[in-house]
Formats: structure tokens, C-alpha cells, sequence
């Protein structure tokens, strides 16, 4: 049952590859390669292949008749080229980029949301100077030793059962456990996946997925069950552990954040994560440049689409108060939850 689970975790995945590997192998551009066709060709990708219009509220005809007229045949690369990724930031979607020998367009989600950490801060009253560096975790006991502190900065940095192992002995006699993810902007979703394992005692159904289906906006395939099995050789850390978010918490952070609503001993705290629950799939422009957009949906169990961001249970934002006073204003909401009598 377990490798059954794996295997519905990974065939979307792989889906996912085949389909960008092909449109990369197998596209041979049949239009010229001129501003006009290269402007219409992404434009119509877009509109048959994005999965959010209706989540970001935007009207991909309008953005047409606004963009349009700004093309012509004696545009320069490099405005075509600002013209089309301005187009494509219309979307508000941080995995939506055009890229191009001299320059790659993209939209900073963190811009929508006050940067909720001070890392200085952590280290200098949180960490201290002994805190310990295991794998790509840097954690320490907090609030007199009932608590723990682990931060993980990027899910594009590996982990091993080792590592996992010696943080959850060191802290087997807490209360509980801080996993900040704040400024988190994603990485590897296998390691969501696996770092998920780690938390739960029987095999979890954490959130569906859905892939586009047809030039609709609203074509979708039928939702596939997301389900991870729990790690098998170490046992599940069942003690309650607050997740810190906030907007910099992107794509696959802001999946593990999603999934997190479906394990009774987490919790979010902090600002709403930035989203990016979407997969991304890419193609070829005529002109030769490449782009990539979100082509599937990531739904919670209940059915809600959080891809603007996952709303946090306690929401806490760093107070410059607090900071004067050398207090990480989210850490302590946490704790405050956390260490409730």
C-alpha cells in the first residue's frame, strides 16, 4: 500500500515532465518568427493551457486588447521581449517566466507581503551561538528548553533519516517543536513529501490535484488523491509543531503549508504563504525563446483552492515593538499556542 501511494505521488510528476519534455523535443515552430506571431502564439498558450484565470481574476481578452497594439514588426528583442513578460506578470503568479538568451521575467510574489523575518534576530535571541547545523536544519532548544526551534530555508536542500533522527532524540523531551519556513520560497517537492513522512503515523491523504484538460479555462481532469505513507524507519514525531509562513512561503513551501490542514498536530502561524501551489509546464515561442506557466490545480480536501496563499490558523506579524526588545513577534504567537497551559 505504501509504494501504491508513492507511485500516485509520482505519476503526476512524471506526467508532468513528459509533457514539458515533449513540447520542448517535439515543437518545431510552423510560424515565422516574427513579433506578431511570437505575441500571438504565447498569448493563446496562456489561454488554453493556465489553470488560474478565475483564482488571480484576471480577463486574458482584455489583457489581449490592452497589449496588442503595442506590437510591431520593428519592436527590438529586448522590448518584445519586456512587452511579453509584462504581459505574462498580469497573472500575479510567481511560476509564470519567459525566458530568453539575455534575460529571464518573473514575478516576486514576497512583493505582495511585508517580509516577515529578521534572521539576525532569530540567531542573536533565538539559535544563540550554539545552535547546532544538521543537514540543512539549524535548530536549538528556545523558551527555557520546553520548546524547539528548527529552521529550514529552502526544501531545495536534501535531508537525510539521519539528520532527522538526531533532532527529533534532541528533542524528544519538548513540549513541542517551531519549524520555521518563513521566506521559504520552495525547491524539490519530493522533499515536501518526505519531510511530511516524517510527521505522520499512518498513510495521509494531504490534498488533491487536478491537470488542465482542454482549451477551457474551466476544463479540468478529475482530482487525484495526493497520499503519503509515513516514513518506515523512524517513528512519527507526534508532539504539536507550529509552522511559521509568510508570503515569501512559495511552492512547495506553500504545499507543505496546504498539507499541513490535513495533520491534527501542525499548525500555521504567521502571515498568509505566498502560494504557488500550481505545477509548471513550458514551450517554445516561435522566436525561439521559452516560457513556463501553471497548468494544474492543488486543492485542498475540502475542495478549496489556496493558491493565492494558505491562510495561516494564527496570523502574527513581526511588531517593530517587539524587535526593539529582541522578540520575534511570530515566534512568540507560536509559543504562546504552543506552551498553553
Amino acid at each position: 500500500m505504501k509504494n501504491k501511494s508513492f507511485i500516485r505521488v509520482s505519476f503526476l510528476l512524471l506526467a508532468l515532465a513528459f509533457l514539458n519534455s515533449c513540447e520542448y523535443l517535439f515543437f518545431k515552430p510552423l510560424l515565422p518568427s516574427t513579433a506578431q506571431s511570437t505575441f500571438d502564439y504565447l498569448w493563446n498558450r496562456v489561454n488554453e493551457q493556465y489553470a488560474f484565470f478565475d483564482v488571480k481574476n484576471v480577463d486574458w481578452d482584455e489583457v489581449y486588447t490592452r497589449y496588442a497594439p503595442g506590437i510591431h514588426e520593428d519592436l527590438p528583442d529586448d522590448s518584445l521581449f519586456f512587452h511579453l513578460g509584462s504581459m505574462l506578470n498580469e497573472l500575479r503568479d510567481g511560476h509564470v517566466n519567459l525566458f530568453s538568451e539575455f534575460n529571464i521575467s518573473r514575478f516576486d510574489i514576497t512583493l505582495l507581503g511585508p517580509q516577515n523575518l529578521d534572521y539576525r534576530l532569530v540567531k542573536e535571541h533565538y539559535l544563540g551561538n550554539d545552535f547546532y547545523i544538521t543537514g540543512p536544519f539549524q535548530h536549538n532548544f528556545i523558551a527555557g528548553g520546553r520548546a524547539a526551534y528548527v529552521r529550514y530555508a529552502s526544501f531545495s536542500s536534501n535531508f537525510s533519516n539521519e539528520n532527522l533522527r538526531f533532532i527529533f532524540e534532541r528533542y524528544k523531551d519538548c513540549e513541542g517543536l517551531l519549524l520555521d519556513l518563513r521566506q521559504n520560497g520552495g525547491g524539490i517537492i519530493n522533499n515536501v513529501y518526505q519531510l511530511l513522512s516524517y510527521f505522520i503515523a499512518d498513510e495521509t491523504h494531504i490534498y488533491n490535484s487536478c491537470i488542465k484538460s482542454g482549451p477551457g479555462h474551466d476544463a479540468f481532469g478529475d482530482p487525484e488523491a495526493v497520499i503519503i505513507p509515513p516514513h518506515d524507519t523512524l517513528p512519527a514525531y507526534t508532539a504539536p509543531v507550529a509552522v511559521l509562513i509568510d508570503r515569501g512561503s512559495y511552492s512547495a513551501t506553500s504545499l507543505f503549508s496546504l498539507a499541513t490542514l490535513a495533520l491534527d498536530n501542525m499548525f500555521l502561524v504567521g502571515d498568509t504563504s505566498g502560494g504557488g501551489l500550481g505545477m509548471p509546464n513550458g514551450g517554445q515561442l516561435p522566436n525561439g525563446w521559452t516560457y513556463r506557466f501553471s497548468i494544474t490545480r492543488t486543492l485542498s480536501l475540502d475542495g478549496l483552492n489556496f493558491e493565492n496563499g494558505v491562510v495561516p490558523d494564527i496570523h502574527a506579524v513581526l511588531d517593530p515593538a517587539d524587535q526593539l526588545l529582541g522578540l520575534d513577534s511570530v515566534i512568540e504567537a507560536a509559543l504562546d499556542s504552543l506552551l498553553r497551559p
